[in-house]
């Protein structure tokens, strides 16, 4: 039962509430709303293209697909378009009605190595500032996690001031290496973006090897993965490794959708229409122009679970698990969301058996229908 946006009483039987709305899941499975920590845009919009139209249809577009929760994500750019980012994110959380909630902003760069700056603009990549990311900070309260790669100067710095501040430092577009990462995950680096994409894998310098981003990952035990279990950033093998060696409970599934999620293929545009880069959608997946490199995923959060399940081997309910609970841990909203609880938010999907969206609740409000 729900009551005033919570949920009130659970039970296996009928429940006296004769004034109350019954929703009939006819047969469907009833899940927590899935949270995406890890979203660009969707719909045609991007968050940096700066306007609360863009911010409020992307989370229409998200929430047809089961999100119900989301941190808007930004890309590497000038400062200035980050503070109005910003902005832009206090205006249109006042007006996100009928949309995925938004649960505060994550910052992308532009703290990254240049070599692994993917599809990021090497205009923008830098080392960290402190008077740069002090006024950010500064700026907005709703900043929750902050991407930058840990090997660059000042990095370990950033790392702890984030911590410091309330905000989650996460390894990203880094050559890393695991001494790096050792350092970065005891200063609060503690999750991996994108996993897989844009870091360091086993390195050699002259004679030498090293592990990596991906083998400290997977040594560190406590160490958290986001994974864009699309089936194209990563194949069934490795989906499969990384639950084989991860298991169910450090693995956040994530959109890290940019602007196409939900249009036809062809062409797009990665970052803010002002001055973003070109990109081309085919094959499930935004690329590059020359076609040798992803620049960006175009999936929504069902397209993610099912993957899951067919190409990962996951069951079911360890998929939901990584689309919930996991990230609400890993954000520290799990008091709150990411599973069905008594007194934790009215935030609910229903879907069959093909993982495909029937309801979609948040606040105990029915945001869609299909």
């Amino acid at each position: 039962m729900i009551d005033g946006g919570k949920i009130v009483e659970i039970s296996g039987s009928a429940i006296d509430a004769p004034a109350a709305k019954v929703i009939d899941a006819g047969g469907k499975y009833v899940s927590p709303g899935f949270i995406d920590i890890h979203v660009h845009g969707g719909g045609g919009h991007d968050f940096m293209d700066n306007t609360t139209e863009a911010f409020l249809e992307i989370a229409k577009l998200h929430v047809r697909h089961g999100t119900t929760a989301m941190l808007p994500t930004t890309l590497s750019c000038e400062k200035a378009d980050l503070l109005e980012t910003l902005k832009v994110y206090e205006k249109a959380n006042k007006l996100n009605k009928n949309g995925a909630q938004f649960i505060g902003i994550h910052i992308e760069g532009p703290y990254f190595a240049m070599n692994q700056r993917g599809a990021q603009d090497p205009r923008y990549i830098r080392d960290p500032n402190p008077e740069e990311y002090k006024e950010i900070l500064t700026a907005s309260n709703s900043i929750k996690r902050w991407s930058a790669a840990p090997e660059l100067k000042g990095a370990i710095e950033f790392g702890r001031y984030m911590v410091s501040k309330g905000v989650l430092p996460a390894i990203a577009h880094t050559d890393a290496i695991y001494d790096d990462v050792i350092k970065a995950f005891n200063s609060g680096y503690t999750l991996a973006t994108h996993f897989y994409s844009a870091m360091s894998g086993v390195t050699r310098r002259d004679a030498f090897r090293y592990a990596g981003v991906i083998e400290s990952a997977y040594l560190i035990d406590e160490m958290d993965l986001e994974v864009i279990a699309d089936g194209v950033h990563l194949p069934a093998p490795l989906l499969k490794l990384i639950y084989k060696i991860k298991g169910p409970n450090r693995i956040a599934l994530i959109t890290d959708a940019m602007r196409a999620a939900g249009m036809p293929p062809g062409e797009s545009i990665l970052g803010s229409l002002k001055d973003g880069i070109k990109v081309i959608v085919e094959d499930g997946v935004a690329k590059m122009p020359d076609r040798k490199s992803f620049a960006g995923s175009v999936a929504t959060f069902d397209r993610l679970v099912r993957r899951m399940i067919t190409l990962g081997g996951v069951p079911l309910t360890e998929v939901i698990q990584m689309a919930t609970r996991n990230p609400a841990a890993i954000m520290k909203i799990d008091d709150r969301k990411g599973t069905l609880e008594k007194g934790k938010d009215a935030d609910i999907v229903l879907f069959d058996k093909d993982i495909n969206i029937d309801t979609t609740i948040i606040n105990g409000k029915v945001v869609y229908k299909k």
